[in-house]
Formats: C-alpha cells, sequence, structure tokens
C-alpha cells in the first residue's frame, strides 16, 4: 500500500481542485478533467506499462468486448435512471444536486465532452483505479480486499464536492466497475469501453 499512497494522493488533490466549491471555479471542469485524467494515465503506466495491466489477446477480442461493454453500460445507465427517479421521491435535495453536476458541462460544446469521455477521461479513469490501483492491491492482499479497498478511496476523492448525490454515484460506480474488474479482471478491455460509453451517455446522450 506503501507505494501507492503517492499515486493516490495526487488523485486525491486533483479531484478536490476539481469538485471543491473552493476550488472548482478556478477551471473549465472537462479541461481540468481531461488534464486530471492524462495526469493519472501517465502515472498508472509509468508503474504498470500497457502491456502488462491485459495480455494483448483480450484486446483481440474486440466484438466480444464490445458487446460486454454496451452491455455493462445499458444496466448500469438504467440502474441510475431508477436511482435518479427514486432519489427525487426519497430526498428534496436529490434533483438540484444533480443538476449542479450537470451544470459543469457549461463553457464547451456537447460533441467535444463525449470525445473528451469517449477516449480520453473514461478510459484513465478504469486503467488507474482498476487497472492499477485495484490489481496492485490484488496482488499484495486478496482480490475481495482489493475490490473494497479501491471502491472506498474512489468513493471518498469525491467527499470535497460536498455533493450527496455525486458521492453516492461514485460509489455506485465504484462497486459495478471494481466488482466487475474483481469477477472478471481479463475483461479489463471491455471494462474500459463501458466506462467510456456510460460516461458520454450519462452526460451528454442520454443526461438523467
Amino acid at each position: 500500500m506503501k507505494s501507492l499512497s503517492l499515486p493516490i494522493l495526487v488523485a486525491a488533490t486533483l479531484w478536490f481542485i476539481m469538485f471543491s466549491p473552493w476550488t472548482s471555479s478556478w477551471f473549465t471542469f472537462w479541461w481540468a478533467m481531461t488534464a486530471s485524467a492524462l495526469i493519472l494515465t501517465t502515472i498508472a503506466l509509468s508503474q504498470s506499462p500497457l502491456h502488462t495491466l491485459f495480455e494483448l489477446k483480450h484486446w483481440r477480442q474486440l466484438l466480444s468486448n464490445l458487446l460486454l461493454a454496451v452491455l455493462i453500460a445499458a444496466v448500469l445507465w438504467l440502474v441510475f435512471f431508477v436511482g435518479d427517479k427514486l432519489s427525487q421521491q426519497l430526498f428534496h435535495f436529490a434533483r438540484p444536486q444533480v443538476d449542479l453536476i450537470y451544470g459543469m458541462k457549461s463553457g464547451l460544446s456537447p460533441r467535444l465532452i463525449a470525445a473528451l469521455l469517449l477516449f480520453i477521461i473514461g478510459p484513465a479513469e478504469e486503467i488507474f483505479w482498476r487497472g492499477y490501483i485495484q490489481r496492485t492491491l490484488a496482488r499484495r492482499t486478496t482480490p475481495t480486499q482489493a475490490f473494497l479497498l479501491t471502491t472506498a478511496v474512489y468513493t471518498l476523492v469525491h467527499l470535497p464536492s460536498l455533493n450527496f448525490m455525486l458521492i453516492m454515484a461514485a460509489l455506485t460506480c465504484g462497486l459495478a466497475w471494481g466488482g466487475l474488474y474483481r469477477l472478471m479482471p481479463h475483461r479489463l478491455p471491455a471494462i474500459i469501453l463501458s466506462h467510456a460509453l456510460w460516461d458520454a451517455a450519462a452526460f451528454v446522450w442520454f443526461p438523467f
């Protein structure tokens, strides 16, 4: 865990800058998120080069990975759709907090945001959190402990947003993608693709 402390601290600092009410106005969110994604990807690949994250043959299974990714993204989108409706019935603050999340879309065109999510931000998060952090922890503890620890840290770095709905969204996503990686570590390419597709669907194509 010691060697992961610095990368996790870097991620926590970047997320604090992007999401905290004291610093989030310093930058256009999507450019800050893109820069953060590139930084985390660089860290992950410097410690675990791409060819060590998954075998090349798993990327060659392009069609099956793509179909699985679409299925994962669709199911997760439905979970969030239902969760959004239920939360609005249960919590008076739910919709305003969700609207604050979508308010981050201002400043860039939807097409550009979708492209950043598909090709940089979504893949980067999975390469860092699952491909590097959870994978490294699984070698040092157990796969289940690694899954729980990574999900906890992934959720905690969203705390500076002070947005309950965003924190719960991070917890849900962490459980979903982390759980899938726990069960199917050889399917990391599909998990990466599903994150990219879900991001673009939830934020641009089919927002809640």
